[in-house]
């Protein structure tokens, strides 16, 4: 009797905790989908090279040899247009990423399957979580809104040397961000391809801070170059609240701490930022994880480009230029729109 009264108890002591609701499930499956992207991106390559190499002293030694075979086999795959799995871009996790910010995109003009472009994205930010969300992923209905458009988003071709980490870029359709892979993707595949690059890279993580968008483009020509010699039109885009999903300690230009930074981005290809986000248990937390703040992509208007094969420096700076205003005009018509004041300004470095 006593053990069926203990049961009782006990059951009726489950029945009487709340269950969680379905905004709870929600978030829950929003954070984590959330922390496996920045847990891929931030882990992957790494903790793979590190299981690899300790499995070449094991009675598994195989399983390295064998991968490392196959990377000398694959090595210009990612040069040549990478291997996209379409099922993978439309992951249901996308969907949790996209809506844990949210994310938005928004099209302000049609851009036409008969030709290729090369999308400039602004601002880099920390982890340039817009860019990532609507030109990898299909959360945001890039394909729905650009009917017969491809999306392709560019990294640093270091990221291309790390096992497994490597599959899991291209299987998005990620390539590295060298003239001869943006060159490939808008010559072998007809037209109809976006290849999206992030113009102002690691150095422009530096400057990343809520309140200020600094971007790094005055002396960033190469992608115009490209451009030219295959014709490819120019779209600008801006992804506005990147830079309010982290917090980061920004040092000032002519510091020991800026130098180092600045050092390490040359050699290395990235640069080491000091940064923080919210935790795992709640907002108010710190941890790795960026904060829950809208993102809004705006893609802009395309400016057509001519099909040059050897542009002269002032074709290109004359491109360049019209490429800037056109990025300053999309930003100042949107600001308001989306989270800032008429005060704010883009600086331009």
């Amino acid at each position: 009797t006593g053990s069926r009264a203990s049961l009782q108890t006990a059951l009726h002591t489950l029945l009487a905790v709340p269950w969680p609701s379905q905004r709870d499930v929600r978030s829950a499956l929003q954070l984590l989908a959330v922390l496996q992207w920045v847990l891929s991106f931030l882990l992957l390559g790494t903790v793979s090279l590190l299981v690899l190499i300790c499995l070449l002293f094991t009675s598994f030694w195989s399983i390295p040899v064998l991968y490392l075979a196959w990377i000398i086999f694959d090595w210009d795959t990612p040069e040549k247009g990478g291997r996209r799995l379409p099922c993978l871009r439309r992951w249901t996790v996308w969907k949790h990423f996209r809506d844990y910010f949210p994310v938005k995109l928004v099209k302000t003009h049609d851009l036409s399957p008969r030709h290729n472009y090369i999308i400039g994205s602004h601002p880099h930010g920390i982890l340039c979580v817009g860019a990532f969300c609507n030109f990898i992923t299909g959360s945001t209905g890039f394909e729905e809104l650009f009917p017969g458009i491809r999306s392709f988003l560019t990294t640093l071709a270091g990221n291309f040397r790390l096992p497994l980490f490597r599959e899991y870029l291209m299987s998005g359709g990620l390539c590295p961000v060298t003239r001869r892979a943006i060159g490939y993707l808008l010559s072998h595949h007809g037209t109809g391809n976006a290849v999206a690059i992030v113009i102002g890279g690691a150095a422009e993580s530096l400057s990343c801070r809520p309140g200020v968008t600094t971007l790094i483009l005055r002396n960033r020509k190469g992608f115009v170059r490209i451009a030219l010699q295959h014709g490819a039109f120019l779209v600008p885009s801006f992804s506005f609240g990147e830079n309010d999903l982290f917090r980061q300690v920004v040092f000032e230009e002519g510091s020991w701490m800026r130098s180092i930074q600045q050092r390490f981005q040359k050699m290395m290809g990235f640069a080491p930022c000091v940064f923080y986000g919210r935790g795992l248990t709640s907002e108010r937390s710190r941890g790795f994880l960026p904060y829950s703040s809208p993102v809004t992509t705006v893609v802009g208007e395309p400016l057509a480009v001519p099909k040059v094969q050897n542009p002269s420096r002032e074709v290109v700076d004359m491109y360049h230029e019209k490429y800037i205003q056109a990025l300053l005009k999309l930003f100042n018509d949107n600001k308001t729109k989306y989270g800032l004041s008429e005060a704010d300004e883009l600086h331009i470095l």
